[in-house]
């Protein structure tokens, strides 16, 4: 009795027969990034763990951030990078490899990193989206190719993102790179003289300026994703007989991004990490991000949500520009763009 007694009180003291409360573990995201309580609970629950996000700013931002606290990492788990930032995060070699066995269920297609660091979890194509009445009531012609915006009919009406400080502003610059080749500062400088608006961020042009979204902007026309007149039904007070919005998915004209996650290098929880890889490249997190984040799913067995099925668009041929040519060149194109545009 005395001997159980001794080693109750040992316990106590020392918290060695306590149970184990649960570990943490750290995801860095981009500021879009977002995802369903009752999903990141499961994940939670199945592996007794806290899963924080810490937001941090766009994915260059991100990845930035990333680099510099590369010794003493700030979270065990990255999710952002797209392929426009990917050959910076491995040349940084911020990631440790870990080839999941969920990747069996996602088309070679969208592995980039053959050596499985950076792991692809969704996509979609940066394209122009326009208003529909506005095309309608002018009767206008949607434009069908990049020469088509350089033309006096389309004076002022479309808006951009700098390519510098907006991801799907270097994206839609990307697929004119890819189309015109070295030509492009040309057609950017066509652009200009037509009247092409620049705007710093996403949000400024599709929510101030583009005339669909707010109803009141200047430009029928703007640089955003294939995916967003599903996120306008979707988002409706009112569920309208029709999205008011369209993309133009021309042979060339969209640039497709793929976002991926990694393990951080110097991280304290490699195993839980990997339990979360598995579970962003698995059916029930997959099936969860397009209604979230309006991107799709890399795993081939999810199942789309309808409104994506009838509404968002994807590219048949978007740009064919190669992750490694984007990598030696980005800086000097962004560069040689704002030589042009600013």
């Amino acid at each position: 009795m005395k001997k159980i007694l001794l080693f109750t009180v040992y316990c106590l003291l020392l918290s060695a027969c306590a149970p184990k409360g649960p570990a943490t573990l750290t995801v860095m995201t981009h500021d879009s990034f977002a995802i369903s309580e009752d999903v990141v609970t499961a994940f939670e629950q199945a592996n007794n763990v806290d899963v924080v996000f810490l937001q941090s700013g766009d994915a260059g931002t991100m990845l930035n951030k990333a680099i510099l606290a590369k010794d003493a990492p700030l979270a065990d788990v990255m999710y952002g990078v797209d392929n426009t930032f990917l050959s910076r995060a491995l040349e940084a070699d911020i990631y440790d490899a870990y080839q999941s066995p969920a990747l069996s269920d996602v088309p070679a297609e969208f592995v980039l990193d053959s050596s499985y660091h950076a792991l692809p979890v969704d996509y979609g194509d940066v394209c122009i989206n326009y208003d529909k009445k506005y095309f309608a009531e002018n009767d206008l012609a949607v434009p069908a190719s990049f020469e088509d915006l350089a033309k006096p009919e389309y004076k002022g009406l479309l808006v951009t993102e700098d390519p510098a400080t907006s991801s799907p502003g270097l994206a839609f610059m990307l697929a004119t790179r890819a189309y015109f080749g070295d030509g492009f500062l040309d057609y950017w400088q066509s652009l200009k003289d037509n009247g092409v608006v620049v705007v710093d961020g996403w949000e400024t042009a599709y929510y101030t300026d583009f005339s669909a979204s707010s109803g009141q902007g200047p430009q029928p026309m703007v640089v955003s994703y294939a995916s967003s007149p599903a996120a306008e039904v979707f988002f409706a007070s009112e569920p309208p007989a029709d999205a008011p919005t369209a993309s133009i998915v021309a042979d060339g004209m969209c640039f497709r991004q793929i976002e991926f996650v990694g393990i951080l290098k110097n991280g304290q929880n490699r195993a839980l990490a990997e339990k979360f890889v598995d579970f962003m490249l698995g059916k029930q997190y997959q099936e969860d991000m397009p209604l979230n984040m309006f991107v799709y799913p890399v795993n081939q067995m999810a199942q789309l949500p309808d409104v994506f099925t009838q509404y968002a668009q994807v590219a048949n041929q978007p740009a064919d520009i190669s992750y490694a040519d984007i990598a030696a060149n980005r800086d000097a194109w962004i560069e040689a763009w704002a030589g042009v545009m600013k």
